[in-house]
């Protein structure tokens, strides 16, 4: 550590840190554009200029590497005046737009320039000029005459995101931030250049001309799409979801989320919202009220129970739902005499028996340090974007990346190690790493295998660095063999000692396998339940199976064999299969839990009022219990419900799940034909970066974006 003197003050540091760096651990201010805590340096902007003792003019405080005994003074007459000196600059041709200006009242060029810009400028000539540019659906420049060049969107492009998409041309006041050769802007990420833009320059386009930031509400809340749990918040007016920004949360997020957490929000406010019960009669749809819509629900089911018994009688609940939706929609159909209840919608193996929930393995901030990882069946960029930036500034630090995936995917990261087979093939693959560690440890293998060139290359690199995981993708959890695959994972892992985890699909994939939102003894898992005819009676819990299962259309066939399939949903969904609409309410409308990939338990409140006649689910499953005299449903809060699941854990919810109820061990063994029942599907099905759930699938800006096109034209060429 070094000790320096800032403004009178005392401050020990770092060796190697930056005099920005001694005065944020001091709690002193130094104004700045170009700098941020989470990006290398540029010094471009100058506005951080202090004084420091000894040097002749004043230095950049975020490219100043401290010295023992260095003074330095960011208040002293000297470094105001170069501050308001490199202000003036940067006023010369920024145009004079904060009243129309998206970022007015949240910019720091005009919070900086209050206290260090002058009353007029010295400034006659014309102003720079710099046209707009189109670079997609998400992010707008259509005011680039006001970019300051700090350059924190390419660096952020560079590092951060692992793509260098805005870049900067020309020089002097030709100088521009752009594209080249007329490309968008496309990555997974792009939507944190918004953010770190310290003038608006960036916008969002979506959300352009919506609002002024002082007439927002600013609401906590919790990421319902993937497994990260990405803390967020939501900006209200009117009662209306206007935008949603990151909150900063080092352990989870970081400061960034993925444009999927960032701009499905305009699903929430589209005409698809379903804002009354409705029922189908005679093959029309109408709306009417809760009291006649429940009442039809609750004689639908008594009548099957009674007519077919209650192994008729099934639902079909989504990850995507809260902890207490899941909770009290399995304990319903319990209640009713039924085991048939699933959330593994996209599985083609069901295990039985399983130990503990599938979960991560580690804390997500982990994978930061990681020094070995393979990961198998996952394109870990778009399925899961912030945790392949964890793993991204792990090979900054020297982590070796291997994988085996069924295809070659542009993770913006250098691979290692690549094997590229299909699906069907990763078992013998893995039994082939296995043999590989097994000849080089002198023990036997699981299964038999040959130590083939790429899977020595795997093994080796395991076999080095002491932090290490095998992680295992969305495409092996939905794998006909994903149990085998899970197995022959522990045993790399058990000799190489490294940790093994799922990514984990969903925002609360480990929650529904917590809660026991899966089929117990004598019950139909999903895959039975959407391509048999045993089901009579069919709930559909915030799900649609034709778009989030693997059965896909053969799902529609087997839901019109039921006698009744009600759908729960904040949208007009499943309308070709369903007798009966109940509207609840989306993440936004409804306090509940989300249980990320490490386990992290984080409980959220509603942001705005729920639309129209929608009820949180909560409510209504709660409701149809009373209504059928179902014990096991005295709950007056979705809290009480959280607190209910936890019983058993001490008074208070934890923050994180205890240990002995996450496990990654499999309980099949590898001896034989091994691994559980196996559907005839061979390739997993995986859903797209912007299909994933139906929010997502409804967001206007998203489904506009080159990665949800490219996704459907696949989808297309599969079908056709």
């Amino acid at each position: 550590m070094i000790e320096i003197e800032l403004d009178g003050k005392k401050v020990d540091i770092a060796e190697g840190s930056m005099v920005m760096h001694a005065a944020e651990k001091a709690g002193t201010y130094i104004p700045h554009f170009c700098y941020h805590k989470k990006l290398s340096i540029a010094a471009s902007c100058r506005m951080c200029l202090v004084d420091v003792e000894k040097m002749p003019k004043p230095m950049p405080a975020c490219a100043t590497p401290v010295a023992k005994g260095m003074v330095v003074r960011t208040r002293s007459e000297k470094a105001v005046k170069a501050q308001k000196s490199v202000m003036e600059f940067l006023l010369i041709n920024h145009p004079l737009d904060c009243p129309i200006c998206d970022q007015g009242g949240e910019c720091q060029l005009q919070d900086l320039a209050v206290g260090y810009g002058g009353t007029a400028s010295r400034y006659q000539e014309e102003k720079r000029v710099v046209a707009h540019k189109d670079v997609g659906p998400l992010i707008s420049m259509e005011e680039m005459s006001r970019c300051i060049h700090c350059t924190r969107c390419v660096r952020f492009g560079q590092e951060i995101a692992g793509v260098m998409e805005l870049g900067m041309s020309h020089r002097g006041e030709h100088a521009e931030i752009e594209t080249f050769v007329g490309q968008s802007v496309d990555s997974e990420l792009s939507g944190n250049m918004i953010d770190i833009c310290p003038v608006g320059a960036l916008t969002s386009k979506p959300f352009r001309y919506s609002a002024r930031t002082w007439e927002l509400s600013r609401r906590k809340s919790i990421s319902p799409h993937d497994s990260t749990g990405s803390n967020l918040i939501v900006q209200v007016k009117n009662n209306r979801v206007m935008r949603v920004v990151p909150l900063e949360n080092e352990a989870v997020n970081e400061c960034w989320i993925a444009d999927r957490d960032r701009f499905s929000y305009e699903a929430l406010n589209s005409p698809q919202r379903l804002t009354s019960p409705m029922l189908k009669q005679g093959g029309v749809w109408n709306s009417v009220d809760w009291k006649t819509a429940l009442e039809y629900v609750v004689h639908g089911l008594k009548s099957i129970r009674a007519n077919h018994g209650a192994a008729s009688i099934g639902a079909l609940v989504s990850p995507h739902s809260t902890l207490e939706e899941l909770h009290l929609a399995a304990t319903l159909v319990r209640g009713l005499g039924s085991e048939n209840v699933d959330y593994r919608l996209r599985n083609a193996e069901f295990e039985s028996g399983q130990a503990g929930a599938r979960y991560l393995g580690m804390p997500i901030a982990a994978l930061s340090k990681l020094e070995r990882v393979l990961v198998v069946g996952s394109n870990v960029r778009k399925e899961h974007p912030l945790f392949a930036q964890r793993i991204r500034q792990a090979v900054k630090g020297g982590c070796r990346v291997g994988v085996i995936n069924s295809a070659v995917f542009d993770w913006a990261m250098p691979i290692h190690n690549t094997c590229v087979v299909p699906a069907s093939q990763w078992v013998q693959v893995l039994s082939d790493v296995a043999a590989a560690l097994a000849l080089q440890k002198g023990v036997s293998a699981p299964l038999p295998g040959v130590a083939t060139d790429v899977a020595k290359a795997i093994a080796n690199s395991l076999m080095d660095g002491q932090r290490k995981a095998v992680l295992l993708g969305n495409a092996v959890a939905h794998h006909p063999q994903a149990s085998r695959l899970l197995a022959l994972a522990n045993w790399i892992a058990a000799q190489t000692g490294a940790s093994v985890g799922f990514l984990t699909e969903a925002a609360n994939t480990v929650g529904a396998q917590l809660v026991g939102a899966m089929p117990g003894p004598g019950g139909l898992n999903a895959g039975q339940m959407l391509t048999g005819s045993a089901l009579k009676a069919a709930i559909l819990l915030n799900t649609e199976p034709e778009f989030d299962s693997a059965a896909g259309k053969t799902s529609v066939e087997a839901l019109k064999r039921c006698e009744m399939v009600v759908t729960l949903s904040p949208f007009k969904a499943n309308m070709d299969v369903s007798d009966v609409l109940l509207p609840i309410a989306p993440f936004t409308e409804t306090p509940g839990t989300f249980v990320n990939a490490e386990g992290r338990v984080q409980s959220f409140h509603a942001v705005v009022r729920p639309l129209g006649e929608a009820r949180p689910a909560w409510k209504v499953i709660k409701a149809l219990a009373d209504m059928l005299h179902l014990p096991g449903f005295g709950f007056d809060s979705s809290q009480a419900v959280l607190s209910y699941v936890h019983a058993g854990n001490g008074d208070g919810v934890p923050e994180h799940v205890p240990a002995q109820r996450l496990c990654n061990d499999s309980t099949s063994t590898l001896d034989g034909a091994g691994g559980g029942a196996v559907t005839a599907q061979v390739e997993p099905c995986v859903a797209g970066i912007y299909q994933l759930d139906g929010i997502v699938r409804r967001a206007v800006a998203l489904q506009l974006t080159a990665d949800a096109r490219n996704a459907n034209v696949m989808q297309g060429q599969q079908h056709g």
